[in-house]
């Protein structure tokens, strides 16, 4: 039997490595395989922030295996193909008669699945593969008609029934004796023993090291406040797991299960503060449900299907000038150099570009989202793609059309003084807290002429917008 790990680099709550250690094996070290393809991950515009990010935690868990007597081999290969050719020959020559791994909800990679089963079944072996990377297994959380909710609403309201009545399979972590289950312990080893390099990710600690310090710290001392200060950017007040849970190297359903832990009754407390959080990885369920129901959203395809053929504008000067962060709207420009600088964006900002992007600018929602997809550590396909989608109004459960951000009221709104502002537009440092939201020519205390113009006016590209929309 051969162990393939996929986007799920991690020994919790694993359950292909828990089904693969649960088989008697007489082969010591049993044998494990990672593919490292750059150049794959490239072609579906995977960040390099990710990427690197991917490629420490692969390096990580080679030793993590060591210690459970898996050999985890990490094997350089260009693309999928070679995935395929790699494994059916490995079969072949060392009479491998079944691959394990955990699935993937994305269109290619489901592909690959049925292309490599044909090829195993014809030489006699076999792929099993199990789910890994949501709480409710995919599928589960339907209507009435059996089919995917159209509405966040209604599937949180089905999906929190499921839980309730059904529960989920929380596996734990293996140990290196056995497959016994245990929640990690939080007096081992800190970030700093785990690594000492820098690398573009390195300012985001591994995976343990979240699990047993800072996941733990913010159920403790920010959960209770996140409902507030998750809205405001200058704060940090949200917890950071997203990269993690895109690369999968933290389980799901150790998240609830570290959560229900400390707040019992909180999948019957919605209107709680803590509920806001949770809130949030019900969202993650229902974008991933929503690709594996739809799978021409990893086309990029409208959910929308009347907004497919948009004539958007598209027009390159003004997508430069938002991608370099040079809108002439502080907050706007703020977030892309965020996004810029550090591979990563805070979630109202994401909102607030994206809106600006397609209804300020009517440039297409596509366009977009591959940018975020080349620049973020979390890039993640369905939540990006579900992100992007209700910012444009042409996904499943999006805002409105004629629901337009206004950036400078969003500014005044989420950075009244303008500390997020000046931290990322240093340039803007001298101006008042009040102009500091409006795009114009500033005089700062020093009688100096700042220069920060607006690309687009807002009231004109509103009404642009409706009538865009509207057609």
């Amino acid at each position: 039997m051969l162990l393939w790990f996929r986007n799920d680099l991690r020994t919790h709550d694993n359950p292909a490595l828990h089904y693969f250690l649960s088989q008697p094996d007489s082969e010591k070290p049993r044998k494990a395989v990672f593919f490292v393809c750059e150049k794959q991950w490239q072609k579906h515009d995977w960040s390099p922030i990710k990427i690197d990010f991917i490629k420490r935690h692969a390096h990580a868990l080679v030793k993590e295996l060591a210690l459970l007597n898996i050999e985890l081999e990490l094997i350089e290969a260009d693309d999928f193909t070679q995935q395929k050719e790699y494994l059916s020959d490995y079969c072949q020559r060392h009479k491998i008669t079944k691959v394990v791994a955990n699935s993937e909800v994305e269109f290619n990679e489901q592909q690959r699945d049925k292309e490599l089963c044909s090829k195993l079944k014809a030489s006699g072996s076999s792929l099993t593969l199990f789910e890994a990377d949501v709480i409710v297994p995919k599928g589960k959380v339907l209507n009435k008609s059996a089919i995917m909710y159209k509405v966040f609403t209604p599937f949180k309201r089905a999906w929190l029934t499921y839980v309730q009545q059904a529960g989920f399979e929380y596996l734990g972590k293996v140990s290196s004796s056995s497959v016994s289950i245990a929640l990690p312990s939080h007096s081992t080893n800190t970030n700093k023993e785990c690594e000492s390099q820098k690398s573009l990710s390195s300012t985001w600690p591994l995976a343990t090291f979240f699990e047993q310090k800072i996941l733990p710290s913010f159920y403790q001392d920010k959960i209770s406040s996140y409902k507030h200060n998750r809205d405001i950017p200058s704060v940090k007040g949200t917890s950071g797991i997203s990269p993690y849970l895109a690369a999968g190297v933290i389980s799901p359903r150790y998240v609830l299960t570290l959560l229900l832990n400390k707040y019992p009754d909180l999948l019957l407390a919605a209107d709680s503060e803590e509920f806001s959080w949770l809130n949030e990885i019900i969202w993650r369920e229902f974008y991933r449900n929503l690709i594996f129901h739809e799978p021409r959203l990893s086309k990029h395809q409208c959910y929308k299907e009347n907004y497919q053929d948009m004539r958007w504008d598209n027009d390159v000067t003004l997508f430069n000038a938002w991608c370099q962060g040079k809108t002439g709207y502080p907050l706007v420009d703020a977030a892309m150099r965020q996004l810029n600088q550090t591979g990563w964006m805070h979630n109202r900002l994401r909102m607030v570009v994206a809106s600006f992007l397609t209804k300020h600018l009517l440039i297409d929602w596509r366009l977009g989202e591959k940018y975020f997809m080349q620049h973020l550590i979390d890039g993640d396909l369905a939540s990006n793609n579900g992100g992007w989608q209700w910012a444009a109004s042409t996904g499943c459960d999006a805002q409105p059309y004629f629901r337009i951000f206004n950036p400078i009221r969003q500014s005044e709104r989420f950075d009244p003084t303008g500390i997020f502002i000046r931290k990322y537009i240093p340039e803007l440092k001298s101006i008042s807290d009040k102009a500091i939201h409006f795009p114009h020519q500033y005089i700062d205390d020093n009688k100096l002429n700042i220069y920060w113009p607006a690309i687009v006016e807002h009231k004109e590209a509103r009404l642009k917008a409706l009538a865009f929309y509207k057609v």
